[in-house]
């Protein structure tokens, strides 16, 4: 795939986040003329630095049908329409399942799983027409690794690790290739602190846990650019790889879900995110009231 023919969109390119990385990337690669570059977020100002460097910017909420169908359409305008990658990135985190509040939880799966069916079932069409297209979906080893106090997150990223493997089989007719990219640690706005309810079964470790929290994925965490760069270069591959490990921790993840078994990292999430804490004090209890 020649870099000067790519139309790529990019969903969630919010500043601060991997979608804006990988937008500045591919357009940093020679990418002529700008408007092949389409990046995407709820808001435009939280684009501006997009738009100032010659990236066409849209206005798109992928959990809205109206919203997708109307930049389905300025696209296939602006391309003759085709589009040669499309790139789910769009997401959203939440907390512990005990604390949550269920509206939210399925908000996160009509965004990072939902919205990224609405997208492929709105763009499929303009991907054939490219006749090289792909799909590369932002995956996470949250879906992999048993990371406390994120289960819907986790759950629907594992998701669209199913949903990558399948389409990948039914696409193959089409010559669409769908990559899924397992992410580790990268560094980005996701991990942001989040305050636990005045009932939660938590609320004594609370500041551990939420020091910790962040630190598991930040603290070493890929620089965003690092991480844009080799994205963009795997896709401009001629044959992607379908499952692309990469992210501080990810080739670690491949180790144990390859070769050891489901509960292997238990004990370490435990101590790592400060639930052995809490473990102590409920068998202080137990010991108390005995």
């Amino acid at each position: 795939m020649s870099s000067v023919s790519w139309t790529v969109l990019i969903t969630g390119c919010s500043a601060g986040g991997i979608g804006h990385a990988l937008a500045k990337e591919f357009h940093s690669r020679g990418i002529y003329p700008s408007e092949r570059v389409f990046a995407t977020a709820r808001r435009l100002e939280s684009m501006s630095e997009l738009q100032k460097l010659g990236i066409t910017t849209l206005k798109l909420d992928v959990t809205r049908m109206e919203s997708i169908c109307e930049v389905r359409d300025q696209v296939k305008l602006m391309t003759g329409g085709a589009l040669d990658i499309l790139v789910n990135n769009a997401t959203e985190n939440l907390m512990a399942v005990s604390d949550m509040d269920m509206d939210a939880a399925r908000s996160i799966f009509e965004v990072n799983l939902y919205g990224a069916l609405s997208m492929i079932q709105e763009f499929v069409q303009l991907l054939i027409a490219s006749g090289d297209g792909r799909i590369a979906h932002i995956g996470s080893i949250a879906g992999i690794f048993p990371l406390p106090f994120s289960a819907p997150y986790n759950s629907s990223k594992a998701a669209i690790h199913a949903l990558s493997n399948t389409l990948r089989v039914e696409l193959a007719p089409f010559n669409i290739k769908v990559i899924n990219l397992l992410t580790g640690g990268v560094k980005s706005n996701i991990s942001r602190p989040l305050s636990l309810p005045e009932d939660s079964i938590y609320k004594s470790i609370e500041q551990t846990l939420l020091q910790k929290r962040v630190g598991i994925s930040q603290v070493t965490a890929l620089p965003t650019a690092q991480y844009a760069i080799r994205v963009v270069t795997e896709l401009s591959k001629p044959n992607p790889r379908a499952w692309f490990w990469l992210g501080d921790k990810s080739f670690l993840c491949w180790i144990f879900d390859t070769f050891l078994w489901k509960t292997s990292l238990d004990g370490i999430f435990i101590k790592l995110t400060g639930i052995s804490e809490l473990i102590d004090q409920v068998g202080d209890r137990k010991v108390k009231t005995a």
